[in-house]
């Protein structure tokens, strides 16, 4: 019975160590694109040259990392919104070998589906932050 205790511990560190991973390395890319685009605009700086504006608006976009982030948000709830029923399916399939199995996954069922309703409204604000505040920082007066 030991065995199987330890089996499951290390396969719950596989998963959670599989996860971190994953995540630091979309960091480290993440941080590695944008000091590329801040060297490509201290280049074009330091060369002397005029900056086009779309260029700039494409740069400073992308390092900060909002460039779709509303269709993202979205995506990642519609994505969660599929997961739901799943669940809630998968414990009434496992309700049949053990009943106590039913209640859990229901649960599971249920925070995914507020957890992919929260994604899809924050996708909608993104979208409606994203305009005003493209248009406040990227169209400065011209003196």
């Amino acid at each position: 019975m030991g065995s199987i205790g330890l089996g499951a511990g290390l396969s719950a560190l596989a998963f959670w160590g599989f996860l971190a991973v994953v995540v630091a390395a979309y960091y480290w890319d993440s941080a590695r694109k944008r000091e590329s685009r801040h060297e490509t605009l201290r280049r074009i700086v330091e060369s002397g040259r005029d900056i086009d504006r779309d260029l700039m608006d494409k740069l400073l976009t992308a390092s900060r990392g909002t460039d779709h982030l509303d269709r993202d948000l979205k995506v990642a709830g519609l994505i969660c919104l599929s997961v739901a029923p799943g669940l809630a399916l998968l414990g009434w399939m496992l309700s049949f070998l053990s009943a106590k199995t039913l209640m859990p996954l229901l649960g599971v069922a249920a925070l995914m589906l507020c957890i992919a309703i929260g994604l899809l409204v924050a996708a909608r604000a993104a979208r409606g932050d994203g305009r005003d505040a493209h248009t406040a920082t990227f169209n400065p007066p011209r003196g």
